[in-house]
């Protein structure tokens, strides 16, 4: 018999965690998440995205011992925008057993039901700056912190449940060349004189005190607010990430595009028109940690990788170009700049972030280079 239970406490939150890293520590694949980050999501306190969404955390017991896990979340934001009754599950992780997943996508069905919602859809999680998707190919290549990984039998255990495909994101996996492709190169040097765009590095006083940073998420706002499930990041949101990511970022590795046709008093570089995050791989470092703890010498990996580069593999995270200045190539420029920088600290590979697939626009920047899709993810959705 399986057993569901609602996650209280602290210490219950803390196994909830635990569980997944504790499932997937024998996969050659998978990293633990970092605990702080995962704790700090689930935390209504410390998590922004509380200020619109509401959830329950659920854990799965058979006979005594942990079997599985999941959230239910409705995020009442996009729930509006997109003009519909939808609950989330995410944090979706469960032994190879029909019994505990069904008992844990039906604790999903009644909280959203209670909720008054009539849809479910998943893997998601608070926002669409969380991971998403379920892994449906690409389960042998390394996984990274910022995108889900699971096993195989997960695909077959939600889809005999009724769910169907709703959307999928791919990953693409992008040699660095040992030149920048010339074609890219003329390109770049064509569209900085005939449209006066140009490739410019910020300092962190700059993105944390001068508004840099706030300009950097409005362009995202618009560049993602028709994108599946997005709604858009409030103040709080943007604070959060400012100080988790951009306050630690090497800023060489981001690189952001001006419109120098439009500077102004308020503006004195012209205006940001599009923006490239990217981070060292922390795949390796997390691997080397206790289940994803900074501490005792959890913190030492992670800060090797983020100051010495001791990694192959660079994430790039995000990518923010404004619709007329894709159209003018302007993803040239931000390419352009960046891989000059993957060259110079020694990176081989760049691994992008989850791309719809329907994204023509930020696929087709890869064209000039040696790139390979290696993994899809796949959210799924269901009447309830």
């Amino acid at each position: 018999m399986i057993e569901v239970r609602t996650v209280k406490t602290k210490r219950e939150t803390e196994r909830f965690i635990d569980f997944r890293t504790e499932m997937y520590k024998d996969d050659p694949c998978a990293v633990p998440y970092l605990f702080m980050g995962e704790r700090d999501d689930l935390d209504r306190e410390k998590n922004p995205a509380f200020d619109f969404c509401e959830a329950e955390y659920f854990m799965a017991y058979k006979d005594g011992r942990e079997v599985g896990r999941v959230a239910a979340i409705i995020n009442n934001k996009a729930n509006e925008l997109w003009g519909q009754k939808c609950v989330r599950f995410g944090y979706f992780d469960f032994i190879d057993d029909e019994e505990v997943s069904e008992a844990l996508i039906n604790r999903v069905k009644e909280y959203g039901l209670s909720k008054g919602m009539d849809t479910i859809i998943g893997p998601m999680g608070f926002v669409d700056m969380d991971r998403e998707g379920m892994l449906v190919e690409g389960f042998d290549t390394m996984a990274t912190m910022h995108a889900n990984h699971n096993f195989p039998y997960y695909q077959h255990h939600i889809e005999r449940l009724g769910f169907v495909k709703d959307n999928d994101w791919v990953q693409q996996l992008v040699t660095v060349p040992d030149e920048v492709p010339e074609k890219m190169a003329k390109i770049t040097q064509m569209i900085g004189k005939r449209y006066n765009l140009q490739a410019h590095k910020l300092t962190k006083h700059q993105l944390l005190k001068e508004g840099y940073g706030l300009r950097l998420f409005h362009v995202l706002n618009e560049c993602y607010k028709d994108l599946y499930e997005f709604s858009e990041l409030t103040d709080r949101q943007i604070d959060n990430l400012l100080k988790n990511y951009l306050a630690i970022a090497d800023l060489n590795l981001v690189t952001f595009i001006f419109d120098e046709n439009k500077k102004s008093e308020e503006h004195p570089d012209g205006e940001m028109v599009g923006f490239g995050v990217s981070f060292p791989s922390f795949s390796e470092a997390l691997r080397k940690t206790k289940n994803g703890k900074l501490f005792p010498f959890g913190w030492w990996h992670l800060l090797r990788t983020l100051k010495w580069h001791n990694t192959e593999t660079v994430d790039l995270l995000l990518i923010g170009v404004l619709p007329e200045y894709r159209a003018k190539g302007a993803n040239a420029i931000l390419f352009d700049d960046l891989i000059r920088w993957y060259q110079k600290y020694g990176f081989k590979k760049a691994l992008t972030l989850a791309m719809m697939e329907t994204n023509d626009g930020v696929l087709s920047a890869w064209q000039y280079f040696e790139a390979s899709t290696v993994k899809r993810l796949r959210s799924y959705k269901r009447s309830i």
